[in-house]
């Protein structure tokens, strides 16, 4: 789709694209640019967090920065206009930006979609016909301190930081004269929580109140917050006591749900309900498979690379989905189809700060040890840095998820969505086993297999375990059986 629009010859508009496989939304999470800022032709212009990862947004055309229409923290329909750019600076006077003069209490129905998180810099909404007065984009020096100072306590109480002091016309949440200023649905989700808007203290764009305001002044803690900045003092006092009193008092913290955790929740449950699971387990002796691990270590054609069990663990998948291709494979359901898969892309679960993310190492059955090595280090690394592409997780076809890390003995995983199977992996430990005869301590792991038995019978399903136990149990079949 197109991203940008000419809306004269001198401002051009950059709109949210759609940076994945149809997603439909994506958060604003920084703005690294800012009115006034010159940007150049592919410049990233800010930082999104759609449903699968976090993505950098270039800007495609040269000038200066006239508008940012939402701030961070949005929630912003793919299609919306995000960012204006004067492409001409240097013709002339430009119009104020859109968000500069106050609005009117925004209470008649909006044809965009509701943002989620703090509210975005207000386009559109009238003129103001109450006494609001306009009020400058920075520093506002006539607002009273002990108003700059509520603003900031209410915006650590919403976790982000301080934010534009309240208008200076308006006591709490209230302009002088008129209704607190908040859109629709946060006035209803206010009512729903019983909770009066003129006693709310707002932080959004020029004293819009926002969901997260509602939400912190619900908490009993926010209840102090008016009587902690009454009396004029430094925003630094107030600001070390507020999370004390929260931790101290607040029994529930509600986290809205969105992101990567939307995400989540609506595959897992996609998944569940919709590809019947059949999980298998077997213990296995691992303690050849660990010793191969660390002769791997010191051999100099894998120097660079970091070498470790799940490594060896992802070849002897790859070798057991060779010795039984059918398990690689998908369900069409409108077409009625079982769509056998001739390559492997090979999904590794990653723990983020965001959340579950899974993504897959292309054509992972081409590459040598060394190459897959290389692979799962750079996979886990932009996982961690938050990094990942929504490429970078599309057309998995089978899983491993690593819960040995955690010291879990072993689980049941959940497929992720259009893939046939994923293999859990537990801890190693030491533990006494009957080796040639005797009982000694190996080094012994279980391994748990997920399939959609639509496409995998039993039959199958265990086949491909039984043959990732026994090449982990003598690693040499990684060679013999390749």
């Amino acid at each position: 789709m197109t991203t940008m629009t000419e809306t004269s010859a001198r401002f051009r508009e950059f709109k949210m694209p759609d940076v994945g496989e149809g997603l439909t939304e994506a958060e604003i999470l920084k703005w690294f640019v800012q009115p006034g800022d010159s940007v150049t032709d592919g410049q990233v212009v800010c930082e999104v967090e759609t449903a699968k990862a976090a993505v950098e947004l270039p800007i495609p055309f040269d000038g200066v920065v006239h508008e940012l229409r939402f701030p961070e923290g949005t929630t912003v329909d793919v299609g919306q206009v995000i960012i204006a750019i004067d492409v001409a600076p240097g013709s002339g006077d430009a119009p104020a930006p859109a968000a500069a003069p106050a609005q009117e209490p925004v209470e008649a129905p909006e044809a965009e979609a509701e943002p989620k998180g703090r509210t975005p810099v207000l386009v559109g909404y009238g003129v103001a016909e109450s006494s609001t007065k306009r009020r400058p984009r920075k520093g506002a020096a006539a607002a009273p301190e002990a108003a700059a100072v509520a603003a900031a306590v209410q915006a650590e109480l919403n976790g982000h930081g301080a934010s534009a002091p309240a208008p200076a016309t308006a006591p709490a949440g209230a302009p002088a004269g008129g209704r607190p200023l908040a859109k629709p649905p946060v006035r209803k989700l206010a009512k729903d929580l019983g909770i009066d808007l003129a006693t709310v203290v707002p932080t959004g764009k020029d004293g819009i109140i926002t969901r997260e305001d509602v939400h912190a002044a619900a908490a009993p803690a926010a209840a102090e917050a008016p009587a902690a900045v009454a009396s004029p003092v430094a925003p630094e006092a107030p600001a070390a006591a507020v999370p004390a009193a929260v931790s101290g008092s607040a029994r529930e913290t509600r986290i809205p749900v969105k992101g990567v955790r939307k995400a989540i929740a609506q595959a897992m449950v996609g998944s569940a309900f919709t590809a019947p699971h059949v999980t298998e387990f077997v213990t296995v002796d691992v303690t050849r498979t660990m010793k191969l691990v660390t002769e791997l270590k010191e051999d100099k054609d894998m120097a660079g690379v970091r070498v470790n069990p799940l490594l060896v663990i992802a070849k002897a998948l790859l070798v057991a989905i060779k010795r039984n291709p059918e398990v690689n494979a998908a369900w069409d359901e409108a077409n009625q189809e079982i769509v056998q898969k001739h390559y492997v892309n090979l999904g590794i679960a990653a723990a983020t700060p965001r959340g579950l993310i899974v993504p897959n190492i292309k054509d992972a059955h081409d590459k040598t040890l060394p190459q897959l090595a290389e692979a799962l280090g750079e996979l886990v690394t932009t996982a961690r840095d938050g990094k990942t592409s929504p490429a970078a997780m599309a057309g998995g076809t089978v899983t491993i998820t690593n819960v040995g890390v955690f010291g879990v003995d072993t689980g049941t995983p959940i497929l992720n969505p259009g893939e046939s199977a994923i293999l859990a992996v537990g801890a190693i430990k030491l533990q006494p086993w009957v080796h040639k005869g005797k009982v000694k301590p190996r080094q012994v792991t279980t391994l748990a297999l997920s399939f959609d038995h639509r496409l995998v019978d039993g039959e199958l399903g265990s086949k491909v375990l039984a043959d990732v136990a026994a090449i982990l149990e003598q690693p040499k079949r990684l060679i013999t059986w390749a």
